[in-house]
């Protein structure tokens, strides 16, 4: 007969396997898996077999520390976990050591930064080991900080490269997985930063960023911004914060806030010598012909101040239907650009990706038939294009002007040269490195490793 080890609701425990000399785990009979918090969870092949590479932050709340661990995939199943949502976990064996009784138990893979705890022990990995008393804690006695100190200042402590945040909404979109990839590919420390998990510590003494779950995000080394309009300001906000705590953002708030107000940044630009369609902006609709006028007559492209991605722009094929499109617009107290149609761009643009003061690639861009739109995300067709030097310069101009280090510069071919459409601080990367097949999230990686004069990579 085994003998069962009488243990409390919370213990320390150790797993000699994965070099984790110490942590602190929740003994949950509730629970039927057990988990164990993992980060940077990478899979690779390794004679023939899955295993999976990941990043332990043992101790809850610091993230200084950090144990890179390697292990065999025995399973890849989907766990529901406690707050009723469902997620694809890898699953791997590995000994757990508590009090003087060590086993082997199953340990699924997944991020437990919200939780209590880094660990959590199930019923499964309990069968025929150990009988849990709730009222009890720590049966075997308490991991004292100063222990803490000894155990994680050893070799096993691993610092990868710089530590990386990527701040934007959706961690599935194809350009963040793809930043996120690039970095880990070149040693670095990536995590996911959903703009809406973070809130901010104004304090004259200790101002801090915070995500949810009580995680203090203080300790990076950079971030990268990729802010959709209509987080603009709540994005620009935490990225105001995070440079007053000495942390670099490939693109600063200022520059981002500048390019989404469409109508500043193109007096900026043309401030700086960049050519652009002859724009009207006005705000009575008494002044609606004029406006019309002004550009040279219909046909031609009404903007919503607002709109992004090919979203709210209006192609008005006569000066008639020009006056209503305005005339609507101004009713709802919208603003609008007016601007001169090119015809003979015939559907075309290009869209020039400058990283760090260099263009890095660049792709046509041609809209459906029928369409003048030539985005991306309404059907447009990427192709590789070979760019002129003006072209180039253009682009180089006006991320220079707009002071952004990352930015997909929108440019059209007419009868008077190369002229600019807009810029945009949070290109996708999507369409262009299927077009061009070049590593554009590289690049982004490169531009903070330069800032840092990291060089030992």
């Amino acid at each position: 007969m085994i003998d069962k080890v009488i243990v409390g609701s919370e213990e320390w425990c150790s797993l000699p396997e994965l070099k984790v000399p110490a942590i602190k785990v929740r003994v949950d009979s509730g629970a039927k898996t057990s988990a164990l918090h993992a980060e940077q969870i990478t899979p690779f092949d390794k004679n023939g077999e899955t295993w999976v590479r990941f990043v332990i932050h043992p101790i809850q709340r610091n993230v200084k520390n950090s144990i890179v661990c390697e292990a065999k995939v025995i399973d890849k199943r989907i766990v529901k976990s406690s707050t009723g949502t469902r997620e694809s976990r890898y699953v791997i064996n590995t000994e757990i050591s508590l009090g003087e009784k060590s086993w082997v138990i199953e340990l699924t893979l997944t991020n437990r930064d919200s939780m209590g705890f880094r660990m959590l022990l199930g019923r499964e990995a309990m069968t025929g080991k150990i009988i849990v008393d709730p009222d009890e804690r720590f049966k075997f006695g308490v991991v004292t900080p100063e222990k803490i100190k000894e155990y994680y200042n050893t070799t096993n402590i691993e610092k990868h490269g710089l530590r990386i945040g990527l701040l934007a909404s959706n961690p599935d979109l194809y350009s963040n997985k793809r930043i996120i990839e690039a970095g880990e590919l070149r040693g670095h420390e990536m995590h996911f930063l959903n703009i809406k998990h973070c809130y901010m510590k104004l304090d004259a003494h200790q101002p801090e960023i915070h995500y949810r779950g009580g995680r203090i995000l203080n300790d990076f080394d950079a971030i990268i911004p990729r802010i959709r309009p209509s987080m603009t300001y709540y994005g620009c906000s935490l990225i105001r914060h995070f440079e007053s705590l000495k942390v670099f953002s490939l693109n600063n708030a200022t520059s981002i806030t500048q390019s989404r107000d469409k109508l500043y940044s193109l007096q900026m630009l043309l401030n700086h010598g960049v050519d652009i369609p002859t724009t009207g902006f006005a705000n009575s609709p008494l002044d609606t012909n004029d406006l019309i006028n002004m550009v040279g007559g219909s046909p031609l492209i009404v903007k919503l101040l607002e709109g992004t991605q090919g979203k709210g722009v209006v192609l008005a094929e006569t000066k008639k239907a020009a006056e209503s499109v305005i005339n609507a617009f101004k009713s709802v107290g919208a603003n609008i650009l007016v601007q001169e149609f090119i015809k003979e761009a015939n559907g075309k643009d290009l869209r020039l990706f400058v990283v760090d003061g260099k263009v890095v690639a660049a792709m046509q861009r041609e809209a459906l038939p029928g369409e003048f739109r030539a985005n991306i995300h309404l059907g447009g067709k990427a192709s590789i294009v070979k760019v002129t030097a003006e072209e180039k310069k253009i682009a180089i101009k006006a991320a220079k002007a707009m002071n952004l280090k990352v930015a997909g510069v929108d440019i059209i071919r007419s009868s008077k040269g190369p002229l600019l459409l807009e810029v945009n601080s949070s290109p996708g990367l999507e369409g262009i490195e299927g077009a061009t097949g070049k590593d554009i999230a590289g690049e982004m990686i490169k531009a903070i490793e330069k800032n840092f004069k990291w060089l030992n990579l």
